[in-house]
Order: structure tokens, then sequence, then C-alpha cells
């Protein structure tokens, strides 16, 4: 087997990447040509295998995008699918997901209405669900938490790699009832298959990607996957290798904006009739640098920059059919060892350390023609500590336990869910009292049938937050957000009340939802500025004093998506999406505006696909935010143009597609408003990436 043109003109990193893509594809054909038809299995409660997504959105020419809203979401214990959850929830998989893949998981998700991302510069971006971040959305890596510390500080990047994901699944608004109070504003779940649950079809298969970086932005990223084994059992590896250089902007380079990731993975399941049970071992490595304090290169001064590592090990299982066709049990364990040193130029500054283990237990009973529910416990043992110049939170250990109950019934055209959960938190710093905390979550959301096209969905919450680490302990300065902050350790516990609304539409013509959402926090958790300033004498300058404080708070908002299939003839299917979202919060008893919400957005896409071949152009809105705190600015509005475009063919059982995607082609202005630097680093300007995709 030859090598494409791409591969032989490339660097030797991205050559060596090709042969052993080449060696892979040729083992497989040899493993092709002595295996059976792979073992066909139908089990509701596990999610499609990486080779049966691979092989349903590659295998024919004519291929259409994944209709998303039938795709499993596994976040969900009866494993229904995102277009019949009587919750709101979103699904990126197949060539969606492959478009908008990006260097951080909250740029990646932030197509998706209601979402958006933090910013830190290129190698952090944090999801912010309806204007809720931080410790408030809780990030999952297969239904497990990541167990990093990107909710302490907007620094910190989430130790997790999108380019590795089958696919990624986003429940708005409370989540507590199933992923405890770490999820009163929702959940981030990204499957990525290292664990196995089914054989693989065909006994071999995997992906490979080459993508280089080029106008305004400047590097590499390499990833590949490859998953193999019997009806027995089933191995997975897969490793991603990104580099960029300092970004451009319209103004000129954005200094300091530098990426460099390492990720890696090896798991492997046994399989049976039964079920299954597995383990994966995991490695993260990333180093980036912090915009915000770029340095003076021209003085031999290097700006701050972070190198992170994290080391997981996973155990996850499933036990088919134990009181009934389509119940069983599923349980995960998950141990973490978790490390950032923060640089100043060459000088190690401060460390953070985070060691974590989560345990997770599942029932399901039950079946669709009557009463279907899970029952589940799950329980968290966590020690973070900060230890350096900006150690402005104590070591504290964190335990919780939780129990959780859901129940569906459907009755025609009528589904009914409700559910209940209790945890236990209590946090324990050093030479600091101890807190405890007991939140409570309920649920009951219903979901109506209104003739073939139309269903209407209503949603009734109350979740519980317990405040975390860095809200009750801060006392020290913050040098990343620049700031002095001060924690509470008398603060009480959060709690929302929201009460939402869905219309969904969908027809030959148009697939359409839309919703409205009204939340009222009763001792809302947020970081003032104080109006007074810390004298810093190391940098003979002042740092503005941030408390920690509690207000009743009341969010917003209404956000929506349709897709108009225009045409599907001889000149290929054209396809329209538009979509928007907006959100305004704000503290009671006349406290003004919430801080650093994100501006509401408009955009649309045109998209084309014929045959072999596929193409989007689309614009995006994003409003100009002047609804601000007290001492915060107003950010100005932007709009970015993106085009993707991909050609797909096939030689033997080997599926290729050469891509090329455009960002920001205008070469617009744009800052972030949720950002702590939107006065000093704006967006990458004109930008395109050009690349391969291989599926084996």
């Amino acid at each position: 087997m030859s090598l494409p043109m791409t591969c032989r003109r490339s660097s030797p990193r991205l050559l060596s990447l090709c042969l052993a893509i080449a060696g892979a594809l040729a083992a497989q054909s040899a493993i092709a040509a002595d295996s059976s038809a792979a073992t066909e299995t139908s089990d509701d409660a596990a999610h499609p295998p990486a080779s049966d997504t691979r092989h349903a959105e590659h295998a024919e020419k004519s291929k259409r995008a994944v209709d998303l809203d039938t795709v499993v979401v596994t976040a969900s214990p009866l494993r229904t699918t995102a277009g019949d959850l009587g919750k709101p929830a979103a699904v990126l998989a197949g060539e969606r997901l492959d478009e908008d893949r990006a260097s951080s998981l909250g740029e990646t998700v932030s197509s998706i209405p209601g979402v958006q991302s933090s910013n830190f510069g290129p190698g952090v971006g944090r999801p912010i669900i309806r204007g809720l971040d931080g410790p408030r959305v809780s990030v999952l890596s297969d239904g497990l938490s990541t167990e990093d510390v990107s909710t302490v500080s907007q620094d910190h990047s989430p130790a997790i790699e999108p380019f590795l994901a089958d696919q990624i699944e986003v429940l708005k608004g409370p989540s507590t009832l199933l992923y405890g109070s770490g999820a009163i504003g929702g959940v981030v779940n990204v499957v990525d298959g290292r664990i196995p649950e089914e054989a693989i079809e065909n006994g071999f298969g995997g992906r490979a990607e080459a993508r280089f970086f080029g106008g305004d932005q400047d590097g590499t990223t390499d990833m590949a996957r490859i998953d193999g084994g019997t009806d027995r059992f089933a191995l997975h590896a897969d490793a991603v290798y990104r580099n960029a250089k300092d970004y451009d902007t319209p103004d000129g380079v954005q200094a300091n904006s530098f990426i460099d990731t390492k990720s890696g993975a090896v798991g492997g399941s046994l399989l049976g009739d039964w079920g299954f049970v597995g383990l994966s071992a995991s490695r993260f490595e990333d180093g980036y640098g912090n915009p915000g304090e770029p340095g003076d290169l021209s003085a031999g001064e290097r700006g701050v920059h972070l190198q992170l590592r994290q080391n997981r090990y996973d155990l996850k299982g499933g036990l088919k059919d134990l009181w009934g066709e389509g119940n069983g049990l599923r349980f995960s364990f998950g141990h973490t060892d978790y490390d950032h040193i923060e640089f100043e130029g060459d000088e190690p500054g401060t460390t953070f350390t985070k060691n974590a283990n989560e345990g997770r237990v599942e029932a399901t009973f039950g079946n669709r023609d009557a009463w279907q529910g899970a029952v589940g416990v799950q329980g968290t043992d966590s020690t973070f500590a900060a230890v350096g110049e900006e150690s402005f939170v104590p070591q504290t250990t964190t335990r919780g336990y939780g129990a959780f109950g859901i129940a569906r019934r459907s009755w025609g055209d009528f589904q009914l869910d409700f559910g209940a959960r209790v945890d236990k938190v209590k946090s324990e710093p050093d030479a600091m009292a101890s807190r405890d905390f007991t939140p409570l979550s309920l649920s009951l959301s219903g979901g109506w049938k209104l003739g073939e096209n139309w269903r209407l969905t209503a949603n009734l919450d109350h979740a519980e937050r317990a405040p975390v680490e860095e809200e009750l302990f801060a006392n020290g300065p913050h040098i990343a957000t620049l700031a002095y902050e001060v924690g509470d350790p008398n603060l009480d516990k959060e709690a929302a009340n929201q009460l939402e609304l869905g219309l969904q539409y969908k027809s030959s013509l148009v697939d359409a939802k839309v919703s409205a959402y009204y939340n009222r926090f009763k001792d809302f958790i947020y970081l003032v500025d104080t109006g007074d300033q810390w004298y810093w004498d190391e940098e003979n300058d002042y740092l503005p004093i941030r408390q920690w404080s509690q207000s009743n708070a009341i969010f917003r908002g209404f956000e929506g998506e349709a897709t108009f299939h225009l045409a599907d003839n001889d000149s290929g299917r054209w396809d329209l999406r538009a979509f928007g979202d907006t959100v305004r919060a704000t503290l009671a008893d006349g406290g003004g505006n919430v801080p650093r919400i994100p501006p509401s957005r408009l955009g649309a896409q045109l998209r084309w696909e014929n045959g072999d071949w596929r193409a989007s152009l689309g614009a995006t809105r994003v409003n100009r935010q002047d609804k601000v705190a007290t001492n915060e600015t107003p950010t100005a509005g932007y709009t970015m143009i993106d085009a993707h475009a991909a050609r797909h063919f096939d030689t033997g059982n080997v599926g290729w597609e050469l891509f090329v995607d455009g960002t920001n082609l205008t070469n617009q202005v744009g800052r972030v408003h949720t950002s702590f630097l939107k006065d000093d680093v704006e967006l990458p300007g004109r930008s395109f990436d050009v690349g391969v995709r291989v599926f084996f």
C-alpha cells in the first residue's frame, strides 16, 4: 500500500504517523481475511461502539450526517435518545463533531445553542451553559468527573481531549439529580470508548487524523486510535499530539498563546452475553501560555505558562438482564492523580495538586411498556492543595456521598419523568473549621406528542449546590485573575428552582426546537468587586479585592435552532441551519447584573452535500454585552464567518477524507466577554486548517 501524497510531502513527525497508519491498515487487511463476521448485539443499555458509529458515517459514499436526535445519550441511566429526553440535551457526533473539534472542550461545544466557552487563550476553554460556569458545570469523562482543578481558576484547563471523543453530550439546566451538586448548571460528558462495551465490528478498526493550522494560527494536531479484538475481548489504544505557536490577531501577535498537548490511553474489556467489564489507563499532558502575562521576549523574559499532568485509571462494567430483559447493573470507578506547575518565566511558581477517587453504581428496572427507572449511589473523595506564591486556597479534603432514583412512565403520547437525589458533602481545610452540607434535588418533567410532528416538554427542577473550596476558603492574591480573592467560610448552600418549556417540530422539511427557562436562585454565590485594593509589594502595584458573596438571583433565557431541508436533488442536498440564544441574569433587590454573563448570539449555516463532497458556509453574530455588573466593562459585538469543505473517498475497506476549514474569514476583532483577559486578549484572526482523516 502506497502512502498518500499528503504524507509523502509532510514533516518527519507526520510521516511517522502515516507509516503507523499504513501498518495498521496492512494488519487490518490480514485480520479481515481470516476473521468471521462480527457478533451482532442489541443491548439498549450501552451506547453504540465506535466501530458502529464509524461505519454508519463512512461506509457509504452517498453518506448523510448523523441524525443527532437519534443518538443515545449515555449520561442518562435509561440510555434514551436525545430527541426523546424530557430534559434539554444536545449531542455532537459524526461529521458535526469532526467540523467543530477545537483545542479546548469549550470551543468544541460552543456551536450548541445555550452553550458558550470561557477563554484564557486557546489552551483554556471551559463550557458555559446558560450563563453558568465553573463549579456549576460538571465535565465528565465517560460518566465520571475529570477531577482536575479547572473550576478553581479560569486559567486552568480541563484535563480532557476533545479530539478523542466518539460523541459529546450536553445536558442543559440542573442535572444534579444524576451527578450531584456540581451539576446545578448542566453536564458535558465526553464519550471516548476507552473501555469498549461491545465487540469491535470485523475484529479491527480505527481512525487517524493529521491537521495543519495556517493563516493567523500556525501548528498541527495529530491523532490516532485503534480498536481490535474478538467477541470475547476488545482492546483500545489512542494518542493525540498538538503543537501550536502564538497566534495572530487583526491587531498583531497574541504573545504567549502557544499550546503543546500530549494525551494517550490504553484500555481493554472482557465481553460476553452477560455484559462487559474493562479497565483503562490514560495520561494527559498539557503545556500552554497565559496571554495575560506574556513577559518580554525582546528582553529575554518568558511569560507565565503552565505545565499540566494527569494520570487516570478507570474501571467500568455492565451486567445485562439480571432481573428481566433490558434491566441490569452498571458500575464505574476512577482514580486520578493530577498536578500542574505555573512557571513565571523559567522559574516554577505555584504547584496545584489533586488526588481523587470516584465510584458510581446504578441499576435499571422495568420496561418501556410500563414503568422504567433507575436507582444509584455515587461517592467521591478528593484532596486539593496549592503550594507557592499563588496558594490562595488552603489544602482541602472533600468527601461526598449521594443516592438517587428516577422513574419514567408513558401513557400513549404522554411521558412523565420524576426523581430525587440527596447528597452529603464535607469540606475539611487545613487549620480551619470544616463545613458540612446536605444538598437535595427534585425533578419533574413531562413530554406530550401533539400530533405527528409536534412535541411539547415541561420541566420543573429544584437543585442545591454545596460551595466549593475557593468560594469558602480563598484568602490571597489570585494572579491569574489579577485580584485578591477572599472566601466566606460561612456561605450557605446554593439553591435553584427552574421552570422550562420546550417545543419541538420535525417534518420532512424542517427540524426545529425552542425552549424558554426561568431559574430563580436562592443564595447565589458570586465574586463581587468590593472597590477596595490590596497593595502588592513585589510588583509595586495594587490588586482589586474581590469577595465571594451570596445574593438571590434570577436567570432567564431563550434558545432555539431550526434546520430547513431546502432541496435534495441532482444538485445535492441543501440544508440551512439557524440558531440563537440569550440569557439575562440579575441579582435580587436591586443588586444589578450578575458579572461575566455571555452575550446573546444569532447564527446561520448553509450546508451542501453531493455524493462524496460536502461544504458549508456560516456566520455567527455575537452581540454587544452592555448589561454588566458594577466595575465590569462592556464588550463590543462581532461577527464570525466560517467555512468547511471535505472530500470523502474509499480504497477497499479504508475511508479517506481530505478537508479544509476556515474561521474568522473576514478577520474580525473578537473579545470573549466572560474572560478576565478580554481587554488584553483577542480571538485569532483569519485562520485555516487543512488535513486528512483515515477510517479503517
